[in-house]
C-alpha cells in the first residue's frame, strides 16, 4: 500500500507540515524532515524550488530563491530525500512540483526517481487539466499519488473535473490568493469541505493560511488532512537569523501544531 493511502486512515486528521526543499541549505533536509516526524507530522509536503512559483506568498517565494541561490537541484534534492530515508523517515512524502520541472525532466523520468528516492506522490499546483490525465497516468505507473488544488473560486463542475484526477488527497485552498498566515480561518469552509466530499472518496487537505494549533482545531474532524507551509518556513528563517539550529526549530513548531489535534 502507497504510505498516502494509509496515513488517511478514516475519522483521522493529519498534520501536513510544508517546508522547502534545499531550505537553508539540502544538508539541513535530512533531520528538517526528521524533526517534524519525531514531532507528530503525518504527511510532509516537499516544495521543489522553482524561480517563478505561481500561487505562494513572500515567506515561501524568499525561501525558494534562497534554496536556489544556495545550490538546490532536484537530483540534489532527492539525494538527500535518499538519505532520510535510509536514515529513518518513514512518513509519506509529497513533492509540491511545478509543472515547469515536470515538462524540463520528463514525467516518466521525473516519477520514477521520485519513487526510487522515496517519495510517494506529488502535488501539482499549476498543472494545466487539460494535461491531467497523461501525468497521473505516468505518476500511477510509478506508483506515485498525485494531488491537485482546488480553490474557493473554482467552479463546480471543473472542481468535479479536477477532483477526478486526484488519487492522493485534494489540496483545497482555504482562501483565493498566494500562501501566507491568517489570523483567522474563513467562513464557510466546513460546507466547501463537505462539497468535495460528496464527490469524492479522496481525503481533502487544506491549505493556505494555516499557521495556528486553533487552526488545526478547528479543522479536525472537519479536513483529512492540514497544511502548514509560511508559519513553518518563517520560524526556520527565524533561526537562521539567530543562529540556532532550523530543524531544531521547525520541529518545535510541528509539536505545537499537533497539540490542536488532541486538544478538539
Amino acid at each position: 500500500m502507497n504510505l498516502i493511502d494509509a496515513a488517511f486512515a478514516p475519522g483521522r486528521t493529519v498534520l501536513c507540515p510544508f517546508v522547502t526543499a534545499g531550505y537553508p541549505s539540502l544538508d539541513m533536509l535530512g533531520p528538517t524532515l526528521l524533526a517534524m516526524q519525531a514531532a507528530g507530522a503525518g504527511c510532509i509536503e516537499l516544495g521543489m524550488p522553482f524561480s517563478d512559483p505561481i500561487a505562494d506568498g513572500p515567506v515561501i517565494q524568499e525561501s525558494y530563491y534562497r534554496a536556489l541561490s544556495a545550490g538546490a537541484t532536484v537530483s540534489g534534492i532527492l539525494r538527500a530525500v535518499g538519505g532520510a530515508r535510509r536514515a529513518g523517515l518513514t512518513v509519506p512524502l509529497m513533492a509540491m512540483t511545478s509543472f515547469s520541472i515536470i515538462f524540463k525532466i520528463g514525467t516518466r523520468e521525473l516519477a520514477e526517481a521520485c519513487r526510487d528516492a522515496g517519495f510517494n506522490g506529488m502535488v501539482l499546483p499549476d498543472l494545466p487539466l487539460e494535461e491531467a490525465p497523461a501525468v497521473v497516468e505516468e505518476l500511477t505507473r510509478a506508483e506515485l499519488r498525485a494531488s491537485l488544488l482546488v480553490a474557493p473560486t473554482t467552479p463546480s463542475t471543473r472542481r468535479d473535473e479536477i477532483v477526478r484526477w486526484c488519487n492522493g488527497f485534494v489540496y483545497y485552498l482555504s482562501v483565493s490568493g498566494i500562501t501566507g498566515e491568517r489570523a483567522a480561518l474563513p467562513t464557510g469552509l466546513e460546507e466547501k469541505i463537505a462539497d468535495i466530499k460528496k464527490v469524492t472518496p479522496r481525503p481533502i487537505c487544506v491549505g493556505f493560511g494555516i499557521s495556528s494549533p486553533a487552526h488545526v482545531r478547528a479543522l479536525v474532524g472537519k479536513a483529512d488532512g492540514v497544511i502548514v507551509g509560511s508559519a513553518l518556513v518563517r520560524r526556520m528563517t527565524a533561526a537562521v537569523q539567530a543562529g540556532t539550529d532550523p530543524a531544531e526549530a521547525a520541529g518545535r513548531f510541528v509539536a505545537e501544531l499537533a497539540v490542536g489535534l488532541t486538544s478538539a
